[in-house]
C-alpha cells in the first residue's frame, strides 16, 4: 500500500521524524518495498527565466539561439536550445552554469556549433518532473523571473510503498499508518473532524423512497445518504495531488472524494447517480444465477447466487463490496447522488472476488475486514468533502438497514505475565503507556495483594487481538526490539531422538539417491481434473478445498506420482532424459469417508525414450520396482517378506496385469507399484512406458517402538537345495502358494535348519495336467547354522 508523507502530516506532526520513517516502518512491522520521491527538492542555480528573443542557429537547422532574461537587471543570457515548443515571452526553467540537476548532470558554459551557451533551458524529465524530454517545461501563471524553480512547484513529497500483512487491514489507510507512527513516536494524533448533520423531522426528504437488505448475513449494516445539487467537475488541486501521489487517476470531484476516504480511513464507499436508480429503491440481495452486469472497467460479468449485489427495482447496479456498474455511475450530467456506506461479510467478498477474477481497492479491504463501526464516520467525512467540492447539500436523514456487527473484546492481562514472556524487566507504567498509545483502553484491577490484573478493551478496528500473548507482541513491537537487553543464553543439551517423520524422509531419500534417483519437490495441492482422473469421484470430493487459491490447486494430493509425471514431462520437453525420479512428502488418503494424512515415498522409472549407448542396458520391469518398494518398506520397519501383494484390476492409474498393491490400512500402511496405464501417460504427453511405486504410512505407524535390530552371524556351512512342484487351480496366485510352502517348510525344519528362501523357478500348463490346473515348481534353500 502506498502512503504519502504529505498526507500523513494531515494527522501527525512529523517534522522531526520524516527523515527517519524509512527506518521506522520495518521496526513496527511494515516492510518497505520502495520509496518514491515526488516534487522538487531545492536546486541551486535553477531559476525561472523568460525568453525575450529567438534566432536560428547559423550552423544547425534544428538549433535556436535564444536570449533569456533571468533577473530584472543585467543582460539576458545567451542559450542554445534544441527544443521547438516555446515562443517569445514564455517563462521556462533555466539551469545556470554551476547547477547540478536531479539526474546528476552538471551545467557549465559551453560552445555549441561555434555559439556560446550560458546554461540550459530544461525539460520536465531533466528536472525529474515527468517523462517528457523533447520539449521545454513551459511554466503557467507567469511566475516571477529569477524565482528558484523549486519554489514554483509544490513541496517535495515522499511516497512509501508498504507491505501490510493480511492480519492488519486497519493499516490499509493513512489513518491506520498514522496511528501506528503516533504510538511508536509517542506524538499526538488527530482524526479528521466531521460536521454534525441534521436528521430530525425538519430535515429534507431523501432522494430515494426505500432501502431493503435481503441478505443480512452478507451485508449486516447498510447506510444510504442523499446529497442534492452537486456540480460535477475537476477536484481541487490539493485533492488531485494526494490521489496522484498514491497512484490514483483523478476522475471527478465526487469519485475522487470516495477514493480519498478509502485511502484516508480504509473504508470503501460508493456513489450512485440518484436519477439512474429505477423504482426509487435500493435493494441489497443475492445475485440471480446467470445475471450479468457491466462493471466500470467496461467488462461484462456473469454472476451466481452466492454473490451479493446492490440493485434497484429492475437491475443490479453494484457487485457488493467489489465494483460498481456503468448503469448508475456519476458523470458530468449528475446533479443528485446517493452515497453508500456499508459493511460486507469478508468471506463473501473474498469468494466473489476470486470467482470473478476481479480484485479492486474496495474488495482488497473488505475481504480482509474493515472496521465494522466505521461506516457512519466514513460517510460523514465523505459528505463534508463532497459538499465542499461540489456545492451540494444533504437531503434528509440516511436510510439505514441493520446494525454494525459489534465485536466487544476484553482481554485479561497480568503485567507479570508480560514480563515473564519478554524475559526482561519492564515497568507497569511503560506497558500501560504503550497499550494506550495503540488506543487500547486499560482498566486496572487488584487480585489480592500480590497479583495485579488489567482488563484491556480492544477497539473495533483491531480484529487481530484476542489473547494476552497478542498484547505482549504489540507491546514489544512498539516498545522496540532494539531495547531488549543482551544476555547469555544457556540451556542443557537435548538428547531426544529426531522426529520419526524426519527420520523416514531422510532414510528414504538416502536410499533412493544411492540408487541413482533424483529428488523432486512439488506443491501438496493439485487440480480437480487430475484428482478425478487418478482416483474415484468420492476420493476427489473428499479432498476438495473449500476456498482454493487457484484453479490448478483445488484438491489435496492423494499421491506423489502425478507430480513426478509432471517432472518427467517437463524434462522430456527440454530434451533431458531423467530415468529415475522420487519424492518424499505428505499425502491425504480417503478411507471409509474419512481423510487421513499419511507420509509417503514415491518413485518413477522411465523406460523411454531410448538413448544411444554403446552397451545396451536391461530395461527395468515390474520386479525392478518391486525390489525398490520392498527395500523402502524394510527401511520403514515393515517386514517386506511378509507382504501379500494382489494384482490390480481396472484401477486407475495402473495397467491391468502389470501392477499390484497391498493394503494393510488397519496396520497403518499401503503399498502400490507397477506399470502406469498408457492412457495416463498419453494424457501427460510422456514418451515411453513408466514404472512407479509408492508406499504410504501413517505418522502413528512411524512412532511405534521399533524392533531392535540384532546381528545374525552367517553360517559357514553349505546350503541344501530341494525342489518341489505343486499342481494348483489355474487362477491361484503363485505368491499365496509360495507363502504356504514357506510356512510348512519352516515347521518341518524346526530349529535344526533355517529356510533361507522359497522361490518360483517354473510354471507349467498344458499336456499332462487336468483342465484348469497348472504346475508351479519351487526351489527351497535350507542351511544349518552349526
Amino acid at each position: 500500500m502506498k502512503v504519502s508523507l504529505d498526507w500523513l502530516k494531515r494527522y501527525l506532526n512529523l517534522d522531526d521524524a520524516a527523515d527517519r520513517l524509512e527506518q521506522i516502518f520495518p521496526l513496527i512491522g511494515f516492510d518497505l518495498e520502495e520509496v518514491i520521491r515526488c516534487g522538487l527538492s531545492p536546486l541551486d542555480k535553477v531559476v525561472v527565466g523568460e525568453v525575450t528573443a529567438i534566432a536560428k542557429h547559423p550552423g544547425a537547422d534544428k538549433l535556436s539561439v535564444c536570449e533569456v532574461r533571468i533577473s530584472s537587471r543585467g543582460k539576458p543570457q545567451s542559450i542554445v536550445c534544441g527544443a521547438s515548443n516555446f515562443k517569445t515571452g514564455d517563462r521556462v526553467p533555466v539551469a545556470l552554469p554551476g547547477a547540478k540537476l536531479p539526474g546528476g548532470a552538471e551545467i557549465g558554459r559551453s560552445k555549441i556549433r561555434g555559439i556560446d551557451s550560458d546554461g540550459m533551458m530544461c525539460s520536465p524529465s531533466e528536472l525529474g518532473l515527468g517523462e517528457e524530454h523533447e520539449g521545454l517545461l513551459i511554466l503557467d501563471g507567469k511566475p516571477e523571473i529569477g524565482t528558484p524553480i523549486h519554489e514554483v512547484f509544490p513541496g517535495q513529497d515522499c511516497v512509501y510503498d508498504l507491505d501490510v500483512t493480511p492480519n492488519r487491514p486497519d493499516c490499509l489507510s493513512h489513518i491506520g499508518i498514522a496511528r501506528e507512527l503516533a504510538a511508536y513516536l509517542r506524538i499526538d494524533f488527530s482524526y479528521p473532524k466531521t460536521n454534525p448533520r441534521p436528521d430530525g423531522p425538519s430535515a429534507k426528504q431523501p432522494l430515494i423512497e426505500g432501502l431493503s437488505v435481503e441478505t443480512p448475513e452478507n451485508c449486516p449494516h447498510y447506510l444510504a445518504y442523499s446529497i442534492k445539487g452537486v456540480k460535477i467537475g475537476p477536484s481541487p488541486d490539493w485533492l488531485q495531488s494526494l490521489l496522484k501521489a498514491v497512484g490514483l487517476r483523478p476522475i471527478n470531484n465526487v469519485v475522487d472524494v470516495t477514493n480519498f476516504v478509502l485511502h484516508e480511513l480504509g473504508k470503501p464507499l460508493h456513489a450512485f447517480d440518484a436519477k439512474k436508480i429505477r423504482g426509487s429503491r435500493i435493494i441489497v440481495r443475492a445475485a440471480r444465477k446467470g445475471e450479468t452486469i457491466t462493471t466500470l472497467d467496461d467488462k461484462k460479468r456473469v454472476l451466481d447466487s452466492e454473490m451479493t449485489v446492490i440493485a434497484d427495482a429492475e437491475r443490479a447496479l453494484v457487485i457488493g463490496g467489489v465494483m460498481g456498474s456503468i448503469d448508475a455511475e456519476v458523470d458530468e450530467g449528475t446533479t443528485d447522488i446517493v452515497l453508500e456506506s456499508a459493511y460486507f461479510n469478508p468471506g463473501n467478498i473474498r469468494r466473489t472476488s476470486r470467482r470473478l477474477a476481479l480484485s479492486t481497492d474496495s474488495s482488497y479491504r473488505f475481504e480482509r475486514g474493515v472496521d465494522p463501526l466505521g461506516a457512519e464516520f466514513a460517510a460523514l467525512r465523505a459528505i463534508d468533502l463532497i459538499i465542499e467540492t461540489t456545492g451540494g447539500e444533504l437531503a434528509g436523514p440516511p436510510l439505514v438497514e441493520g446494525k454494525p456487527p459489534l465485536r466487544k473484546v476484553e482481554i485479561k492481562l497480568i503485567p507479570d505475565y508480560v514480563r515473564g514472556v519478554l524475559g526482561f524487566p519492564v515497568d507497569d507504567l511503560e506497558i500501560r503507556e504503550v497499550l494506550e498509545a495503540l488506543q487500547l483502553k486499560v482498566s486496572v484491577h487488584d487480585e489480592g495483594r500480590k497479583k495485579k490484573s488489567w482488563s484491556v478493551s480492544v477497539p473495533s478496528f483491531r480484529g487481530d487481538l484476542d489473547r494476552p500473548i497478542d498484547l505482549v507482541e504489540e507491546f514489544l513491537r512498539i516498545y522496540g526490539c532494539d531495547k531488549i537487553p543482551s544476555s547469555t543464553v544457556s540451556m542443557p543439551g537435548l538428547l531426544s531422538n529426531d522426529d520419526p517423520v524426519a527420520i523416514f524422509n531422510r532414510e528414504m531419500s538416502a536410499y533412493l539417491v544411492g540408487q541413482h534417483f533424483h529428488e523432486c519437490k512439488h506443491y501438496s495441492m493439485r487440480a480437480e481434473a487430475e484428482s478425478r482422473q487418478w482416483f474415484s469421484n468420492s476420493t476427489a470430493d473428499s479432498l476438495a478445498l473449500d476456498n482454493p487459491l487457484t484453479s490448478e490447486q483445488t484438491h489435496l494430493r492423494a499421491s506423489l506420482l502425478p507430480g513426478l509425471l509432471d517432472a518427467i514431462k517437463l524434462n522430456q520437453s527440454h530434451r533431458n532424459n531423467p530415468r529415475r525420479l522420487f519424492e518424499c512428502g505428505h499425502v491425504f488418503r480417503e478411507h471409509g469417508g474419512e481423510v487421513w494424512e499419511m507420509v509417503s515415498a514415491g518413485f518413477v522409472l522411465a523406460q523411454g525414450p531410448e538413448s544411444q549407448e554403446w552397451l545396451a542396458r536391461e530395461a527395468p520391469d515390474f520386479f525392478t520396482a518391486l525390489n525398490f518398494v520392498n527395500n523402502l518398506l524394510s527401511l520403514a520397519g515393515v517386514a517386506a517378506e511378509n507382504m501379500s501383494y494382489l494384482p490390480v484390476r481396472d484401477i486407475q492409474p495402473w495397467q491391468n496385469g502389470h501392477a499390484a498393491r497391498a493394503e494393510v490400512f488397519e496396520d497403518g500402511y499401503e503399498v502400490e507399484l507397477g506399470l502406469l496405464d498408457h492412457s495416463i501417460l498419453k494424457a501427460w504427453d510422456i514418451e515411453g512406458a513408466v514404472l512407479a511405486g509408492a508406499i504410504y504410512l501413517s505418522p502413528e505407524f512411524l512412532k511405534r517402538p521399533a524392533e531392535r535390530k540384532r546381528y545374525m552371524p552367517f553360517s559357514p556351512f553349505p546350503s541344501s537345495t530341494k525342489d518341489i512342484a505343486l499342481v494348483v487351480v489355474s487362477d491361484t496366485l503363485s505368491e499365496q502358494v509360495r507363502r504356504d510352502l514357506q510356512d510348512n517348510a519352516r515347521k518341518a525344519a524346526g530349529k535344526s535348519f533355517a529356510v533361507e528362501s522359497v522361490s518360483v523357478f517354473d510354471v507349467y500348463t498344458g499336456e499332462g495336467l487336468p483342465e484348469g490346473k497348472k504346475s508351479i515348481a519351487f526351489s527351497l534353500i535350507f542351511r544349518a547354522p552349526n
